[in-house]
C-alpha cells in the first residue's frame, strides 16, 4: 500500500458507507487494491499516488489503465466532495457523504507515465448539478502532465448497496 503518500488526511473515501468502498481504486476496505485518497485543495481537488513496480506497462513506465483508473476514480470522489459542499456539508460533518459513480470517461494520453514517481492529480468541477458532476482532471509527474481526462459522475443508485 502507499502510506506515505496516499496518508494525507480528510480524504472523501474515508467517509464513505462501507457498502460503496469495496472498489478496486478507492475502495478503503478492498487491501489489494490502490486506495487513493481525494481531498481539496482550494477550489481543486487533489490525489497523489506511487504506483508499485506491478503498474508497469514497460520497463520505467506506468500501464495506460493505472492512469486511466486514477484520473477515474479521482473524479469520482471529486463529483463526491463537490456535491457534499454543495449541500452545506464538509467532510466531518454528520450528514452522509454521496457516492457517485461514473457515466462517462474520456482520457487523453499526452506522454509516457513515468513508474517510482509520485503521480499528482487534480481536478476541477466544471459543472454541477443535483446529481451530477464533471470533472477535468490532469494527471502528472514531477509538473508535466501526462494524461488528461473529462469525467462525467453521478450519485450511485441505492440499488448499487450490496444486500446481504
Amino acid at each position: 500500500m502507499n502510506e506515505k503518500v496516499n496518508n494525507i488526511g480528510n480524504a472523501v473515501q474515508d467517509y464513505y458507507p462501507d457498502d460503496f468502498s469495496w472498489c478496486y481504486g478507492c475502495g478503503r476496505l478492498n487491501e489489494h487494491g490502490l486506495q487513493i485518497k481525494t481531498r481539496w485543495d482550494g477550489d481543486e481537488t487533489v490525489t497523489e499516488y506511487l504506483p508499485r513496480p506491478e503498474h508497469m506497462a514497460i520497463p520505467g513506465y506506468v500501464y495506460g489503465g493505472l492512469a486511466a483508473s486514477l484520473i477515474d476514480c479521482h473524479s469520482t470522489g471529486s463529483g463526491s466532495l463537490a456535491l457534499y459542499r454543495q449541500a452545506g456539508h464538509e467532510l466531518g460533518d454528520d450528514a452522509p457523504v454521496p457516492r457517485c459513480v461514473t457515466a462517462s470517461l474520456k482520457t487523453e494520453f499526452l506522454k509516457p507515465t513515468p513508474l517510482g514517481e509520485k503521480i499528482v492529480i487534480r481536478g476541477r468541477i466544471t459543472q454541477l448539478g443535483q446529481r451530477k458532476a464533471v470533472v477535468q482532471s490532469e494527471l502528472s509527474v514531477a509538473g508535466v502532465v501526462c494524461v488528461r481526462g473529462e469525467v462525467v459522475v453521478v450519485v450511485a443508485p441505492e440499488s448499487m448497496l450490496r444486500r446481504k
